[in-house]
């Protein structure tokens, strides 16, 4: 028996790489549109601190907050301070590194420079902002001790969840704005419990990693665009492309829509405070004070990881991401 062996001259076929467009345009309006809510939240923690730092009316609501905090304490405290006792420097340390770690694993080197840019700046800036630029001037105001504003434990533990967020995959991004949102809050409203800070100092707090996160997300749209595979490409365009902007929307619609309500919660509470300032606050004011700091905390923290899921977003739709 005679066995013929055929040899193809037919080549194989390969993916071929695709270096996608990206359109000038869109990426300086993202650009444009990253460093515009920079500058807001910038604009924003200074007029934090010239409201309830400067003058004596902010002032008399934050006390009334912090002697709100006194209430129901000893219960809330056991659990507050297990969430404060975490964050430290070698936690921060450990998380940009854990952080640059996924972003080289993802293959995106560039991430992992933008995740160190976000943590070191939103922690040093908070620090230099409260012991080298803000003051806390002495207005008559009982425990108005030293400027605390912005709140540290809150700049750490928002700088954290912004970093996972900006380097996990695209289809976890959504997940992990909703765990940031709530870890921030719940960080921050630990500081409450604990007296340790006023309610600005933790919406200040979220403003800052806010402003770095946003010039973090300008960097990622003016990365340059990666070459892909027409596989890739194909599978980007797919069902899964579909189902991620579904979660995106209903993340981001969540996130607005309970913000909002928080915020105009913790507005109705502090401005009823704001308007019997010169009035003996009573225990009732003083618990609403604090329920009011606590639903601003939460409101600032939706809303921050909200505009920040889009910003992410946006500035990945000009690289192609695995």
């Amino acid at each position: 028996m005679t066995y013929r062996v055929v040899v193809s001259s037919a080549p194989v076929t390969r993916p071929t790489p695709v270096v996608p467009s990206r359109p000038r345009q869109g990426r300086a309006g993202v650009v444009v549109l990253c460093l515009a809510v920079a500058v807001a939240s910038v604009v924003g923690v200074w007029a934090l601190w010239k409201v309830f730092v400067t003058t004596t009316s902010g002032q008399v609501v934050e006390l009334a907050a912090l002697r709100g905090a006194e209430y129901g304490q000893t219960q809330l405290w056991r659990l507050a301070e297990r969430v404060l006792d975490v964050v430290s420097v070698g936690f921060i340390a450990a998380v940009i590194l854990g952080a640059m770690a996924i972003a080289v694993i993802r293959r995106r080197w560039e991430l992992a420079v933008q995740v160190a840019v976000l943590m070191i700046g939103a922690n040093v800036t908070t620090r230099l902002l409260k012991f080298s630029v803000f003051y806390r001037p002495d207005l008559g105001v009982a425990e108005s001790y030293g400027n605390t504003l912005p709140s540290g434990h809150t700049t750490a533990a928002a700088s954290v969840s912004v970093a996972l967020l900006l380097v996990v995959p695209p289809r976890v991004r959504p997940w992990a704005a909703v765990a940031g949102a709530g870890y921030t809050t719940v960080t921050g409203v630990s500081t409450l419990i604990g007296q340790w800070h006023r309610p600005s100092d933790v919406v200040a707090g979220v403003l800052v990693v806010l402003a770095w996160g946003a010039v973090a997300c300008a960097m990622v749209a003016l990365t340059p665009a990666r070459a892909v595979t027409s596989t890739g490409a194909l599978r980007q365009v797919g069902g899964g492309a579909a189902a991620g902007r579904g979660s995106l929307r209903l993340v981001v619609s969540s996130l607005l829509v309970g913000g909002a309500v928080a915020g105009v919660v913790a507005v109705w509470s502090l401005s009823h405070t704001w308007r019997d300032v010169d009035a003996v606050p009573s225990r009732a004011d003083e618990v609403l004070a604090y329920a009011g700091g606590a639903t601003g905390a939460l409101a600032a923290a939706c809303v921050a990881f909200a505009l920040l899921l889009v910003l992410r977003e946006a500035a990945a739709s000009r690289v192609p991401e695995s």
